[in-house]
């Protein structure tokens, strides 16, 4: 089904191009780290991937390899930028941009820590932030809200920037589940929980004549029997 429908989508955007200016934005989330293995908090903290991780973008490196990508971009995380980088190098390419924008965001005093860490020191603040991420932010952290507001200012610059192309975008968890509630116009509050991101997924986004539409989410057929699971967060 996934290589079916980007196809589909691909085809799409060649029939549509020179009237309609279509574009595809390929939104993924980079492969595993430790942090994400051992459930820890993580976010701007700049964790390279783990091999598992590596394998993971090199699988789908060989999925999206004959998707004809015109632009690489990627957050300046490494894990997001090694995983973006594998892709191009796929097609023979090399990343084109790298916006701070779609940097993760930032969890303050529980970077590093994990998860049952902070459900113990804190639990009425913990289950805030599973629950009701919208509406709780770690101590010196990044609220949801500041997130979602430059990602989708990221995605509207670069739709603007390169109409009728296919462009690859490399980011983050909460960043990917935080902008397609604003693509789709939904408060966080509503969807936000129920946008799961799981690592080196794809979500396919196609942008014509100002509006968004949800093509693809949450793909991670190229992982086969690697995927066992994950929470969304950190």
């Amino acid at each position: 089904m996934f290589a079916a429908i980007l196809l589909a989508v691909t085809v799409l955007l060649s029939a549509n191009v020179a009237s309609a200016e279509k574009t595809i934005v390929i939104l993924i989330r980079h492969g595993e780290t430790d942090y994400n293995k051992s459930h820890r908090y993580q976010g701007a903290l700049d964790i390279p991937l783990n091999e598992t991780g590596l394998h993971q973008a090199d699988l789908l490196a060989e999925r999206l390899k004959n998707v004809p990508i015109d632009v690489f971009i990627s957050s300046p995380m490494e894990r997001a930028y090694v995983t973006t980088e594998k892709i191009a190098a796929a097609h023979g390419r090399q990343v084109d941009a790298v916006d701070n924008r779609l940097k993760e965001a930032g969890y303050g005093d529980w970077a590093g820590k994990t998860f049952k860490e902070i459900e113990a020191e804190h639990p009425k603040e913990y289950l805030l932030q599973w629950k009701k991420r919208w509406a709780y932010t770690p101590p010196g952290g990044e609220s949801l809200q500041s997130i979602q507001k430059r990602y989708r200012a990221a995605l509207d610059d670069i739709v603007a920037k390169y109409p009728g192309k296919i462009v690859l975008v490399g980011a983050h968890s909460a960043g990917n589940s935080a902008v397609i509630c604003s693509l789709l116009n939904v408060p966080l509050k509503e969807r936000y929980n129920q946008i799961k991101q799981d690592n080196t997924c794809v979500n396919v986004l196609e942008y014509e004549d100002g509006k968004w539409e949800i093509r693809l989410m949450n793909s991670i057929d190229h992982l086969g029997v690697l995927y066992k699971g994950q929470k969304k967060a950190a």
